[in-house]
């Protein structure tokens, strides 16, 4: 009797240990536990040491730090019609572990194939030259197209960021002759800008110089003497028109 009362208590206490180690859960504090109560939803749990009812109450873990998604490389057509290979890196968390439990089978899995699907559709729609020189204003168009899309999953996506933009070698030759042919498109147009100028700076000199002829004298002794300064064997001095016309005067005079 005393043999089977010591049995007894012995297989009850193996039984509460057993439930206790089939109980209880410890959770970390990035972890959060979604408890379903015979296959309905009930609450969420945690961090730290919570209770399940084995057979009656069922818990999925679900990480609320953020998670570093790798989107592989998807082939794109800009909207100039060239064809890019371009991958990215997507950041985001968990915000609400109901509706990512709920709401969605596997929301890794979904968040990657949207991301790869948005990916293609937001850059499909800018030129290739917008997508060399304007990666953050993509990067924020990606991000945002997808955090209003997985909201509903209860998924935040921080940020996007935009790794490699690979082009087809051929391209690559075509883009460098434009780039020099735009150089020399510049370069031709800031010298016609130096000329337009330099024109119009003449005219007004011009306008000066009729306006005022005692200023055509001082050029002419200014330019005596920039000759006279040179180590010259001939030296031929300019004779002002007006001069000439004083001589032809006195010429009919006669």
């Amino acid at each position: 009797m005393g043999g089977g009362g010591f049995i007894g208590w012995a297989l009850g206490i193996g039984l509460v240990a057993i439930f206790l180690f089939a109980a209880i859960r410890i959770l970390r504090e990035y972890e959060r536990a979604v408890v379903f109560w015979l296959g309905r939803f009930q609450k969420v749990k945690g961090p730290g040491l919570i209770i399940i009812i084995p057979g009656i109450q069922q818990m999925v873990r679900v990480d609320l730090r953020t998670i570093v998604m790798d989107v592989p490389s998807q082939d794109v057509i800009s909207r100039d019609n060239v064809s890019v290979k371009v991958n990215a890196v997507v950041y985001f968390r968990v915000v609400d572990p109901q509706r990512a439990i709920v709401q969605v089978e596997d929301f890794f899995a979904a968040t990657s194939q949207l991301a790869q699907t948005t990916l293609r559709s937001v850059l499909g729609k800018h030129e290739l030259d917008e997508m060399l020189a304007e990666r953050d204003k993509l990067n924020a168009d990606i991000q945002q197209v997808l955090d209003i899309q997985t909201d509903v999953w209860g998924i935040k996506v921080i940020s996007v960021e935009i790794k490699h933009v690979d082009i087809d070698p051929t391209m690559v030759r075509a883009i460098a002759k434009q780039a020099e042919a735009e150089r020399e498109r510049r370069a031709k147009v800031i010298h016609a800008e130096g000329e337009l100028q330099a024109a119009a700076k003449l005219v007004q000199a011009a306008e000066l110089i009729s306006a005022r002829p005692e200023a055509l004298q001082l050029r002419y002794m200014q330019t005596l003497t920039e000759i006279a300064g040179e180590k010259s064997s001939t030296i031929v001095f300019p004779l002002p028109i007006d001069i000439l016309a004083s001589f032809k005067e006195l010429a009919k005079k006669r």
